[in-house]
């Protein structure tokens, strides 16, 4: 943070202000702003006196006062590099990061070695998920200043977020050696490790971290991820506990805390923590304005007309989607708003009056319910799960249309999906390498027909050296093309994604492979799915051991009693 400047109204005002400064310095904020406040009352056009007391509030978290006071003071002294990149900060505190990175250019185009306007340039530049252009400024400052640690951390955050995790593991290494108890770092590189998948090793980084601030609520949650993945629930759900005592109204400790108590089949209070997500890290500041009542079941249905809304994945649109026809049994009038690509699926699906595509026009409604609140709302256990298979059916048309090309392919058939989205969170988690499928491909047991949409660097050039699989992703327009090809094959394999849950509801023969850290949805041990009745779960013994879950799909695919 860059410090006030030193121009002085006054002998008076200037001892003051330089005691004011000098208490700031020595983190003695109450004297510092007593100061501030007495000069202001007597004088308030004293540009250091407003730009101080903006400093206090900032660091005091008030980023709304410390905006007024510091844009006051740069009224009086507009060409300030320093109340220019403080304004920045400022505006960074208030998530209008647009804003900040004009307020820094500014102060950089006045003065160009600006160490802490760079820095704090490069920090918003980060958490705009710039990480390339946030890796420049953080070079240039380690270039003037090789001893910032600050830019030195920050720039192995950069590398962490470009994905070149050892990298990043080298400089937080670097900067622990200059500095061996800094919480923060020590909470960076076991996120490193983490994201390497070395959990063990992550959770001894939080544990330093800890050591050195005991009541860091982020290594603490972010130890309890680390946890769960080894499948440690029960001490997650501790230290989940343990940030609670701490915080509780923080919301990403309640959310992570539902997805463990759902894992381990708990969904009554799973659920009722499940609406924590729209609070948690990484949300918009602003939930969706629909200007109905929310509906969570507190009272019947009859006679209304409820929005069903989608508010996460594909999959999860198409799992919770099942409950529309249980509402308009109970007398309400059902309209359903998805995701683009899935709103022709869905409009046969029963019970749906009117399926509207996102960014659409919504037609007359009385209320609205999130689609992942509806478990919650109905009250779903474990054992009462709706799921009454098929609640999805592919288009006659579509089918005609994929048959030809289907059916060229000698039986059984299989379609096959090995990757997620590679942009989701937990895609090093959960999706597999086109190679690492050798194996399975090479089977004579099946003939196998590549359903994935999404091709990894280099994997349409490996096709090639895959005879036994004929691949159609690229050709899938929607979910529709999809749905269509389900139906025409003997199974589905796929990785916990999209199209898993496609044709678990389509009611298709459908074998999952799950990672040893599942979603939620899946549950610890079970080889079945209450979610999905025509679905077999393979999971992961360990973490990344996707070898053995192909070997034993291998095995299972050689056996006559899977057609």
């Amino acid at each position: 943070m860059a410090k006030p400047g030193a121009r002085f109204g006054g002998p008076n005002i200037g001892s003051a202000i330089a005691e004011a400064a000098a208490f700031y310095q020595q983190g003695r904020l109450d004297e510092a702003e007593k100061i501030c406040a007495r000069i202001l009352k007597a004088a308030p056009d004293v540009f250091d006196a407003l730009h101080l007391l903006g400093l206090i509030k900032l660091q005091r978290g008030k980023a709304g006062a410390a905006y007024g006071l510091i844009a006051d003071a740069l009224k009086l002294n507009p060409t300030s590099p320093d109340a220019l990149s403080n304004l920045g900060l400022a505006l960074a505190a208030l998530n209008r990061d647009a804003e900040a990175l004009t307020h820094f250019d500014r102060a950089l185009a006045l003065a160009p070695g600006s160490i802490e306007a760079l820095n704090n340039r490069g920090n918003v530049l980060l958490k705009l998920r710039q990480p390339a252009e946030a890796l420049t400024a953080f070079e240039r400052v380690v270039e003037m200043e090789p001893r910032h640690l600050g830019a030195r951390s920050n720039r192995a955050n950069a590398l962490a977020e470009l994905g070149r995790l050892d990298d990043a593991l080298a400089q937080y290494d670097a900067v622990l050696a200059a500095q061996p108890g800094h919480a923060e770092t020590l909470f960076n590189r076991g996120n490193a490790l983490s994201m390497l998948g070395r959990q063990a090793e992550a959770i001894a980084a939080y544990d330093r971290a800890l050591a050195a601030r005991p009541h860091y609520v982020n290594a603490l949650i972010n130890r309890a991820i680390a946890l769960q993945t080894l499948g440690r629930h029960q001490e997650a759900l501790g230290n989940f506990r343990q940030v609670l005592a701490i915080d509780k109204d923080s919301a990403d400790a309640h959310h992570n805390e539902a997805l463990v108590l759902l894992t381990l089949g708990d969904y009554r209070r799973g659920f009722e923590k499940y609406e924590y997500r729209w609070q948690r890290t990484g949300m918009p500041a602003r939930r969706r304005n629909l200007g109905k009542p929310l509906w969570r079941g507190e009272y019947p249905l009859q006679r209304k007309t409820i929005l069903l809304h989608a508010e996460q994945g594909l999959g999860d649109t198409i799992q919770f989607a099942r409950y529309a026809p249980i509402l308009a049994r109970n007398g309400a009038k059902v309209v359903l708003e998805v995701q683009p690509e899935l709103s022709g699926l869905l409009a046969r699906l029963d019970g749906a009056a009117t399926v509207v595509a996102r960014e659409q026009p919504l037609p007359a409604f009385d209320l609205h319910c999130p689609l992942g609140t509806l478990p919650l709302a109905l009250k779903t256990e474990p054992t009462t799960i709706p799921a009454e298979i098929p609640y999805l059916t592919a288009s006659e048309e579509r089918i005609a249309k994929w048959r030809p090309r289907i059916e060229s392919v000698p039986g059984p058939r299989v379609a096959i999906a090995w990757s997620g989205r590679s942009t989701h969170a937990n895609d090093r988690n959960r999706s597999i390498t086109l190679d690492r499928l050798a194996p399975l491909l090479a089977s004579d047991n099946a003939r196998f027909i590549g359903i994935q949409r999404e091709l990894r660097a280099g994997e349409e050039e490996a096709l090639k050296f895959y005879p036994n699989l004929m691949h159609v992703g690229g050709a899938l327009d929607d979910f529709d093309d999809t749905a269509a090809v389900m139906a025409l094959v003997d199974l589905v394999i796929a990785v916990d994604t999209s199209v898993a849950h496609l044709a678990g509801a389509l009611g298709r023969p459908v074998w999952i492979l799950v990672p040893s850290w599942p979603d939620w949805r899946w549950m610890l041990e079970r080889t079945d799915s209450p979610w999905y009745p025509t679905a077999r779960l393979f999971r992961q013994p360990s973490p990344g051991d996707w070898d053995s879950v192909i070997a034993r799909v291998t095995q299972e695919l050689a056996k006559d009693s899977w057609e």
